[in-house]
């Protein structure tokens, strides 16, 4: 395949997932028709079937490239935090308060659930494995009591994740993020290595 070809690929990928990602932030997945956001990015439903399937297929990118940019976000508050625990629990912070973000909220946390169902969760893992990392270092440093990393990964990311959609269902989910912050606390304290 020529270079230009690839790029011609990639450009009509990326202008078709731009295009789904603006129209499933702002009308939902089942407001948004396949006709809708082709024709805004200047193509043709051939080319969303030959890329991604269908809609579906389509929101199950768009949600991988919203959960790429989720943990980029969370690793830079991990490598910017002036100590590995810091680190750690704003990381947890903001990852509830991200469920306050309008597009994460209807794409990744109410819509990708209803229609992508356990595909939904796939696209987690990323966030486990970072998460396991950052717990073996926790770990290593005596920061925090000892335990099977990936097993404490997943319960502190379903946590996380429950808490996170329980917040976005909330209309006025600012009353919401704060219990979930104080509860995180109190959970983060249960962690934390006594010395």
């Amino acid at each position: 395949m020529t270079r230009a070809r690839a790029d011609m690929i990639e450009d009509t990928r990326a202008r078709l997932i731009a295009s789904a990602r603006h129209a499933f932030a702002t009308q939902g997945y089942a407001h948004t028709s396949m006709d809708d956001f082709t024709a805004r990015a200047g193509l043709t439903r051939g080319a969303l079937y030959h890329h991604f399937g269908d809609k579906k297929g389509l929101l199950g990118a768009v949600v991988a490239q919203l959960d790429g940019e989720m943990d980029a976000r969370l690793q830079q508050i991990t490598e910017q935090a002036d100590e590995p625990w810091s680190g750690f629990c704003e990381r947890c912070r903001a990852y509830l308060r991200m469920a306050q973000d309008p597009e994460i909220r209807r794409i990744v946390l109410q819509d990708a659930p209803a229609v992508l169902g356990d595909a939904a969760s796939a696209n987690q893992q990323l966030c486990i494995d970072s998460l396991r990392q950052l717990l073996d270092t926790l770990m290593q440093a005596e920061i925090i009591e000892p335990a099977p990393s990936q097993a404490l990964a997943r319960l502190i990311n379903g946590s996380l994740v429950d808490a996170a959609l329980w917040i976005a269902r909330d209309e006025q989910p600012g009353e919401r993020l704060e219990q979930a912050l104080q509860g995180l606390e109190l959970l983060l304290r249960g962690l934390k290595h006594p010395g």
